[in-house]
């Protein structure tokens, strides 16, 4: 289907506007009178080498840890930088190979000092296989383990 000059300056002018491509097949139809597929309108699009503005989406915010509780007076506190790929103290590595049965695994050292082995089974299902039987990460630490896992697999392009 072709369009005369008129219209196609029209739909010209609605992209300009930052109308989405669904919308412009709309009007397309009420205004024009023309009946056209969204890939119809795509196509059109293209051929006149226009470019539909993309739709800022809003970037997830990553939660801010709590501040640390002041200390008593009298005592001193050290505090150091934190690794790369944690948060908070919360440390997490990703295997080169992963481990038999999982797509990626890894380790992470919580805030206390405790390790635990990592993994992600072929159904998407994250466990965890502390090296101290029995141990069970804070819920906080659990929060920030997920962050950091999701930046690290991020990295990865996962």
């Amino acid at each position: 289907m072709t369009l005369d000059d008129t219209q196609r300056k029209k739909v010209a002018g609605w992209i300009a506007d930052g109308m989405k491509l669904s919308d412009i097949q709309s009007r397309i139809g009420k205004e024009l009178g023309l009946t056209m597929t969204y890939m119809d309108v795509r196509f059109l699009v293209d051929d006149l080498k226009l470019t539909p503005k993309d739709i800022d989406r809003p970037k997830p915010v990553l939660p801010t840890p709590p501040p640390a509780p002041a200390p008593a007076s009298g005592l001193k506190t050290e505090t150091a930088a934190a690794p790369e790929g944690s948060v908070s103290g919360v440390a997490v590595s990703v295997d080169q190979l992963a481990k038999p049965g999982a797509v990626v695994s890894g380790k992470v050292t919580f805030t206390d000092g405790k390790k635990a082995d990592w993994y992600i089974d072929q159904t998407g299902r994250l466990g965890l296989a502390p090296q101290e039987a029995g141990y069970r990460p804070p819920a906080a630490d659990v929060q920030q383990f997920q962050i950091v896992l999701e930046a690290e697999l991020a990295k990865m392009g996962m």
